[in-house]
């Protein structure tokens, strides 16, 4: 997941009161819900429902559908910045979020984050349907509860498990349009699992000390460069050949075939490029995978996009 910091300070009426305009009110609660984020989940989303409707699904349905994953995703930010406000405080990424610098108070913050997660999972039972509604609740309830209360401080393993709530946007775009599951949205699920630590990992490689600090074990401050990478790339291929299978089985054409194939073999060079500098030079290593870090994102970008170009050039 992408991680942001907020720039500039800005108050709270729970904590500061009028001197904060409305606008500084509003920047705070917003940057809880970290949108940036929220984009590329949403990038998961919509091309799962074009994929299920077979071309472009209601308006209505996806305007919901999308908004209520942006609340549900938006909740579980802000829960996991009331929860993780010790951590984010000694570290140089996160140590500004508004919760952490006293800017939104822990109270406010939790009470801002259960009413998007209620008006979420409202919205998704009353206008698209249970399934629908049950996977959006479960989303958050797990990257709240596994990822950050269980997992996120235990083991190095956080993200590889955690990070299936970052999954479910699959999930949840294909339920919104059938109120069922396939085989289609479970390897767009496995996709995004196999994705995640290849995203992930070279992010905690490049600040590798910052989480040391905290004392989270995330797999960089536990293992050699050369293992994280191994690891990396190991998933990078489960991750493509995923991807490959998913053009038989959800019936895509060429279009995705093509995108698919050329996306993954730049994806996997530059894994085997970063596994073959942490053999070489550790510290160069961490100091580079950023480069995998901001491809990742691209790579997923372009796969999703495939997938509903594909759907919508042949339908």
């Amino acid at each position: 997941m992408i991680v942001t910091a907020v720039d500039h300070r800005v108050q709270s009426p729970h904590d500061v009161g009028p001197s904060a305009s409305w606008r500084e009110v509003v920047g705070a609660y917003i940057s809880l819900m970290k949108l940036r984020v929220i984009e590329l989940l949403l990038v998961t989303t919509l091309p799962a429902m074009v994929l299920a409707q077979e071309g472009l699904p209601p308006l209505w349905l996806t305007m919901v559908t999308l908004l209520g994953g942006t609340f549900a995703a938006g909740s579980a930010h802000a829960y996991n910045q009331v929860l993780e406000r010790d951590i984010d405080a000694v570290m140089h990424r996160t140590r500004r979020r508004v919760v952490t610098a006293s800017i939104v108070s822990p109270r406010a913050a939790f009470v801002f984050a259960t009413a998007l997660l209620v008006a979420a999972v409202v919205m998704m039972l009353v206008w698209v349907n249970p399934v629908a509604a049950a996977l959006t609740a479960v989303a958050n309830l797990f990257y709240v509860l596994i990822y950050t209360v269980l997992l996120k401080r235990r083991t190095t393993q956080n993200i590889v498990w955690g990070g299936v709530a970052g999954c479910l946007p699959t999930l949840i775009g294909w339920s919104a349009v059938t109120g069922s599951l396939a085989w289609p949205p479970v390897l767009l699920f496995l996709i995004v699992f196999f994705w995640t630590p290849p995203h992930y990992w070279p992010l905690a490689m490049r600040y590798r000390e910052d989480y040391e600090r905290a004392g989270v074990p995330m797999l960089p401050v536990v293992a050699s460069a050369r293992r994280v990478a191994a690891q990396i790339l190991a998933y990078s291929w489960a991750m493509v050949v995923t991807s490959l299978a998913l053009w038989p089985v959800a019936g895509l054409g060429w279009l995705y075939g093509v995108g698919a194939v050329l996306t993954g073999t730049w994806f996997l060079a530059e894994a085997h490029r970063l596994y073959g500098l942490a053999r070489r030079d550790s510290h160069g290593a961490g100091l580079k995978a950023m480069r995998l870090f901001h491809g990742s994102i691209t790579y997923l970008t372009l796969l999703f996009v495939a997938v509903m170009a594909d759907v919508l050039v042949f339908a």
